[in-house]
This record gives structure tokens, C-alpha cells and sequence, in this order.
């Protein structure tokens, strides 16, 4: 079977354009029309009803800071807290490299922990450990960046009970976690700050680079909102050291179209993912882990597999398209291996883990036929 023959694509972005494509053309020549396509009605606009939605149902008062893309949002969060040269932040090696690129965009030092084999997510046992002996050599440690990967909740209680202990910020990449929750707490709302990726790829994606910050700290958003353009508080004048990473009219009006139809995208990967759920419940492979209390929002659902490749393979063969999220953790790759610090397990659990995941097609947009076409493949495993 070619490429072409693939029936069920692992994600399918024209899909998600063509469901929304009047609303979504309409809001493009609505801001062509305007004549303002920075920092606009529509950025302002999409601030607003982001920071509304995240603190609906009893969460702190949230305030959002558009930027150009979900890298500079964890690094502007880190600017906005005073974190840079002289820093440590510890995170978590199996994400998508951007977590660690915004650190050192930010001249902090990266430390890398292990994760919990079940969830993916940051080990909080071992993030307590470095942080009462850290790795020698490196600067004191001023932030922890959990990341809720593949949209399953980090173990924030622990985290922040870990966090306040030692006196450094709590800093959520939420970047695949959009809507979800932990024990009924929507996640981005949690910490001290939160950093959302909205590429076209994530549950609440733009059609291009766009990224968001959240904190109930009012005073950290001013601060994030005059560094992401140059530091100005007065235009024209740079009152302190900022960058340029502003969300355009265009992007921000898109994502004002998506933002009410999250709710109801994650519902529907939810019920994918029960269907794949009940299709593996006989087969050799385990659904994925769902911590109690954790309400999962599958920006992808992963499997473990020892023999990938031939699954993966014979997946193909169905018509089945699959991916891999992420084949090499960053400690191992050519630009880190061999100086970035990592906790006392040394990411084993991490490199374990990169050798099996596997990611099967999830996103709003897939059929029902396509559902039942992915779980006779599974079933057929």
C-alpha cells in the first residue's frame, strides 16, 4: 500500500480548515478589511475570552498575553519572572524540544528529569530529589517547567507542593493540554504561569505560529505584554530589555473562531479514544495510563509498543496512518547530548519510552468509519 492508499490519516489539518471554513473566512476578511493587523481589536479580543475560558468554573481570574508561538511563550514567562543567566529550570527531556530551546533562549540552564513511565510526565520524586542535592556545577535552580504531555495532566499537586517548598516558580507547558484538567482544575490555571503552543497542530490550533501566555499574577502580564514587543511601556521606548514576539490580527482572529468549538473537539478525541480503548481491551497492548482524577484531552493517544516498527507496519497495510511522539528524547540529540544535566535516573524511563511510543490518529474531525476502520486494525493486531 502508497501513501496515497492511506485511509486514516494520523492528523488531517485541511480537515479541521474545511469544518469551520466560513467562519474562518470570514474572520480573515474582516481583519483585512480593519487596516490593523498588530496588536489589534482581534489580539485583545482573543486575550480576553482566553483568560475567560480558563478561569471558568472556580479557577483563579486568569490574564492571557498573546506571542508569536508557544516557544516564546515559555520564554517569555521565564523573562517576565526574572529567570535567565545564573538559572537553572528543570523540565523534562521527553516534549518537544521547544521547552528546552525557550530555556536557553533565555540564557537559563536546562536540568532534564525523568518521567513517569505510565503518564510521560514529569517524575515529581526525583524532582524533589535534585532539588535537596542538585547536580554539581550548575547555577541554583529558580523554576520547574511540567509539561502535560500528550494532553494527560502532570502530577501538579505534587509539583507545586515540591515547588513552594523550595521557593521557585511553577511554570505549565500546557502545549498539548488544552481543556484538560486535574481533579476538576483546569490545567494552565495551576502554576504560576502557563505557556499554550497554538500551532495548527494542537486541540486549539491557528493557521499558522501563535502561541499564548496565562497567570493570575496581573503584574507578570503587564510585564510579559511590554517584553514580547521590545519592553515598551510607552511606545517607542524600551523601559527594559524586550523582544519582538506579538500574535497578528490574523492568527489571533482565527483562533477567536476555534476557541468555542474546543470544548467540544476535545469531547469527541475523548470518545475516539474510548473506541480505541474498547478495541484494545482483548489485544496485546495496554490503552493508555489515565491517572485518577486527570480528565484527558488526547492531543495524542500513544501506545507502548515493543516491536513499533512492524505494528506500525502492519497498521499501514490497513490503510492506517501512525506517528511517533517523540523518537529521540532531547538529551540525545546531537545539539544537547552530552552537556545538558539530567536528574540522578539519568532519563532512562525517557529513553525506554522513545523506543515504543507510538501515536494513533486522533483529532475532531475524524469519521466514524475511520474510528471503526482504525479499530479493526487494532483488533486485527
Amino acid at each position: 500500500m502508497n501513501v496515497q492508499d492511506i485511509i486514516v490519516p494520523q492528523a488531517d489539518l485541511g480537515a479541521a480548515y474545511r469544518a469551520q471554513k466560513d467562519a474562518i473566512d470570514a474572520a480573515v476578511a474582516r481583519v483585512l478589511a480593519s487596516g490593523w493587523y498588530i496588536l489589534g481589536q482581534e489580539g485583545a479580543a482573543f486575550e480576553r475570552e482566553y483568560g475567560a475560558w480558563l478561569s471558568a468554573g472556580g479557577a483563579p481570574a486568569m490574564t492571557a498575553v498573546g506571542c508569536a508561538n508557544g516557544t516564546d511563550a515559555i520564554a517569555l514567562i521565564l523573562r517576565g519572572l526574572g529567570i535567565g543567566p545564573g538559572c537553572t529550570v528543570a523540565t523534562v527531556s521527553h516534549t518537544a524540544v521547544a521547552t528546552v530551546a525557550a530555556i536557553e533562549m533565555v540564557g537559563a540552564t536546562p536540568l532534564l528529569i525523568d518521567i513517569d513511565p505510565r503518564t510521560f510526565c514529569l517524575d515529581a520524586a526525583e524532582l524533589a530529589e535534585v532539588l535537596r542535592s542538585p547536580p554539581p556545577g550548575l547555577p541554583p535552580v529558580r523554576a520547574v517547567i511540567p509539561v502535560h504531555i500528550y494532553g494527560h495532566a502532570c502530577d501538579m499537586d505534587a509539583i507545586l507542593a515540591i515547588g513552594r517548598a523550595a521557593g521557585i516558580a511553577v511554570v505549565e507547558d500546557v502545549a498539548q493540554a488544552h481543556g484538560g484538567r486535574l481533579d476538576g482544575r483546569m490545567l494552565g490555571t495551576l502554576g504560576d504561569a502557563a505557556a499554550f503552543s497554538l500551532y495548527p497542530t494542537k486541540n486549539l490550533g491557528a493557521l499558522g505560529d501563535a502561541g499564548v501566555t496565562a497567570t493570575p499574577d496581573a503584574a507578570l502580564a503587564a510585564r510579559m505584554a511590554a517584553i514580547r514587543q521590545y519592553g515598551w511601556h510607552r511606545r517607542y521606548i524600551s523601559d527594559e530589555v524586550g523582544v519582538n514576539s506579538r500574535l497578528d490580527e490574523m492568527q489571533a482572529a482565527i483562533l477567536r473562531v476555534r476557541l468555542p468549538l474546543l470544548d467540544a473537539g476535545n469531547a469527541r478525541r475523548r470518545a475516539v479514544a474510548a473506541a480505541y480503548d474498547a478495541a484494545l481491551a482483548e489485544g496485546p497492548f495496554a490503552a493508555p495510563y489515565r491517572a485518577p482524577g486527570v480528565e484527558h484531552v488526547f492531543h495524542q493517544y500513544v501506545l507502548r509498543v515493543p516491536d513499533r516498527e512492524g505494528v506500525m507496519e502492519r497498521l499501514r497495510v490497513q490503510g492506517v496512518a501512525t506517528a511517533i511522539h517523540y523518537p529521540v528524547p532531547v538529551h540525545e540529540q546531537a545539539a544537547y547530548k552530552g552537556r545538558v544535566a539530567m536528574g540522578p535516573a539519568g532519563c532512562a524511563e525517557t529513553a525506554r519510552a522513545a523506543g515504543e511510543v507510538m501515536s494513533l490518529p486522533v483529532f475532531p474531525e475524524i469519521t466514524d468509519a475511520q474510528v471503526e476502520r482504525v479499530c479493526a486494525a487494532l483488533r486485527a493486531l
